[in-house]
């Protein structure tokens, strides 16, 4: 059998422990005598120890990622890290689920067949307070979710969802989708109940609330790519196609950048008497001509020459000439 416990085994078991009918100690002392580990051979594992090893760096990667993301959504402390990566049968993750939570039913192109990302609704309820302006303190009983909280939490796992490809993106490039929002693990029948899955756990930390996070991955939908999964293919594979990819991608985003361009028309010096009784209408002589150049600067950088005019009744100024990096240079100098 797996080692994992549904949440009423989980409740029988700290009751038994704080009322002494479990003996700590007893325990530890088994589990150290016990050192043979029961292996079911109707149900290998699927994955070996680099393969599991790899899914937990894209997750590492994941953790992060989600980290930066609430944390800015949210406007607070948050915290993610994985806890644990196994693989289970459908119906063993199924039954470790509380009810109600929160499961987002999800597509992950290019794989075939869906997954689930499931938020403990402890989690879930934090996110929720915090959205509307609350503290983020997590609610004392679990209920069901409103139809107005749905909308929210559907916005929520699509955040989550949007980390995915660059967590992916030395493996394959991934684009994942939101399918469908359930409440009830018994409705989300993904995959046949004996089909083998990965779990990915994420432990999360949001405004002082902790909870855990489920990614089920069925692995007949992660097949296609398993020879992928070791650490060269982490640490090299399309390392040169992605580094292009990524200078095209500042290049684009430097391309939108917004620039405050000034132009220094000219200047003159003034006595602080002369300045003090400067009125409307006063006219302030320039040290220069109104047919000579003047520099056009972004920040302290003289980038272009021009002619002061106007346009349409607007100021403006025409570019006759730009100012070559080495020209740059020599006026820094």
């Amino acid at each position: 059998m797996a080692d994992v416990l549904d949440q009423n085994e989980i409740d029988s078991l700290l009751s038994a422990l704080s009322s002494g009918d479990v003996d700590v100690e007893e325990i530890k002392k088994e589990s150290e005598e016990k050192k043979i580990k029961e292996y079911d051979f109707k149900r290998p594992d699927k994955l070996s120890k680099e393969q599991m090893r790899t899914l937990q760096m894209v997750h590492e990667n994941l953790a992060r990622l989600l980290t930066t993301i609430l944390s800015t959504k949210l406007r607070t402390m948050v915290d993610f890290e994985v806890a644990s990566i196994e693989q289970l049968s459908y119906e063993e993750f199924v039954r470790s689920l509380p009810e109600p939570t929160i499961i987002g039913v999800s597509e992950l192109e290019p794989f075939s067949g869906r997954f689930i990302f499931e938020i403990n609704p402890d989690i879930g309820f934090t996110i929720i307070d915090r959205l509307f302006g609350g503290m983020g303190n997590p609610i004392k009983e679990v209920r069901p979710f409103t139809d107005i909280e749905n909308v929210v939490l559907r916005k929520v796992i699509n955040w989550f969802l949007g980390a995915l490809p660059e967590a992916w993106e030395n493996i394959i490039r991934v684009n994942p989708r939101l399918r469908e929002l359930e409440s009830n693990p018994q409705f989300t029948q993904i995959v046949p109940n004996s089909d083998m899955t990965i779990i990915v756990t994420l432990s999360a930390s949001i405004a002082g609330s902790e909870g855990l996070i489920n990614i089920c991955i069925p692995y007949i939908m992660i097949e296609p790519i398993v020879d992928k999964l070791n650490a060269q293919q982490w640490f090299s594979s399309t390392r040169e196609e992605q580094t292009a990819q990524h200078i095209k991608n500042i290049k684009h985003r430097i391309k939108k950048a917004v620039l405050k361009l000034y132009a220094e028309i000219s200047g003159t010096e003034l006595t602080v008497t002369d300045l003090l009784y400067l009125q409307p209408g006063d006219v302030v002589r320039l040290d220069t001509n109104t047919d000579e150049k003047i520099d056009l600067r972004i920040g302290e950088r003289v980038k272009f020459k021009g002619v002061a005019g106007t346009m349409k009744k607007h100021m403006a100024l025409k570019i006759t000439d730009v100012v070559k990096p080495e020209e740059e240079v020599e006026e820094d100098e």
